[in-house]
């Protein structure tokens, strides 16, 4: 868990000080003492199990390994010279005569894509999360299945038309071997919006 005191601003801190001082609070260091301050003032509540749970279920793709994909895929690189509209344009144009079955997609790639796996047809062998970038994977995961995505992938590379070959869902942790470090996640997260409102409850104060 990280610190979340010291993502407070020097001002709040200063105002947790002296409202120590007014507590009659004392601690070895400063953090302690802020800390004690926080906990007199403070009450975060625990997550509990359901909370818990929904987070697991919610995160699931997240935390799940052993992914399989075998895709191919025809890349329209995106550079500082080019009309993004325009490229756009021309990559739709092709992905819909794909599925309407008007072009072949490995003759596609060879003549369009802009990506060595070009002159292979397109074809990006077997992939997992660690081969490819964040928005190219999670695109590859929200399909699901096997086929040409409906849509244009948008990656930091360009416009990509994309073709499923083979997908294996992996499999997530058991929820029981996460759950406390969901329950820490979520307790951080409860205590650093806590702290939020604390620090402008403590500036309307001193406004005043």
């Amino acid at each position: 868990m990280s610190n979340p005191i010291g993502e407070l601003p020097q001002d709040v801190l200063r105002l947790l000080r002296e409202r120590a001082d007014e507590l009659g609070l004392q601690a070895e260091g400063d953090e302690s003492l802020i800390e004690a301050v926080l906990q007199h003032d403070l009450r975060v509540p625990q997550p509990v199990e359901q909370e818990c749970r929904r987070h697991y279920d919610a995160n699931l793709d997240g935390l799940r390994r052993g992914d399989v994909v075998e895709a191919d895929h025809i890349l329209y690189a995106l550079t500082a010279a080019t009309p993004l509209d325009a490229l756009r344009a021309h990559a739709e144009r092709r992905l819909h005569d794909l599925m309407a079955g008007r072009a072949d997609f490995a003759e596609l790639a060879r003549s369009e894509s802009n990506c060595p796996s070009a002159r292979l047809g397109g074809n990006l062998g077997q992939l997992g999360r660690e081969q490819c970038v964040p928005e190219f994977w999670a695109e590859l995961l929200a399909h699901g299945a096997t086929g040409l995505l409906p849509r244009l992938v948008r990656t930091r590379f360009g416009l990509h038309i994309v073709r499923v070959h083979r997908f294996e869902p992996g499999s997530g942790p058991p929820f029981e071997s996460v759950r406390e470090a969901i329950a820490e996640h979520l307790r951080e997260r409860s205590l650093l919006r806590a702290l939020r409102l604390y620090a402008e409850d403590l500036r309307r104060q001193v406004a005043a």
